[in-house]
Parts: C-alpha cells; structure tokens; sequence
C-alpha cells in the first residue's frame, strides 16, 4: 500500500489538489469532493504507471499539522 498526502485549495472557482511528494500529479474538480476523487485516481493511474515501468514509487515524506493559536 501506498499512502500520500494531498492538499486541496480553492483556485480561481474550482478545488485544485496536489501532492508534494508526486511532482506534476494534480487535479481539481468543481467541489472539495470532485477534486478528491480525481486525485486519488489521478495518484493511482500514476503509481500503476511507475510499476508498469519498473519505476521506484517514491516514498512518502510529507506530513500537515495545524498550528492553533491562541
């Protein structure tokens, strides 16, 4: 299994996704939702590709905390 982190913005009317560990892998989609779905399909058609390849997947090293402040 393979597990990325995605971040999804508001861009220009749409949601716009991507992950900073697959340069060049983004989607957007209408909704927060759209833009998820297409990401995670836009991230497995990737992976599939790199593996059809005989390519490395690279490894996962990004991670999101929110900072509160008071």
């Amino acid at each position: 299994m393979y597990r990325f982190l995605v971040v999804i913005e508001k861009a220009n009317g749409n949601d716009s996704a991507y992950s900073h560990d697959l340069p060049g892998c983004i989607a957007i989609g209408s909704t927060r939702e759209d833009a998820e779905r297409n990401m995670h399909e836009t991230i497995e058609l990737h992976v599939r590709g790199l593996l059809a390849d005989n390519l490395p997947v690279p490894d996962s090293t990004s991670f999101a905390e929110y900072v509160a402040i008071h």
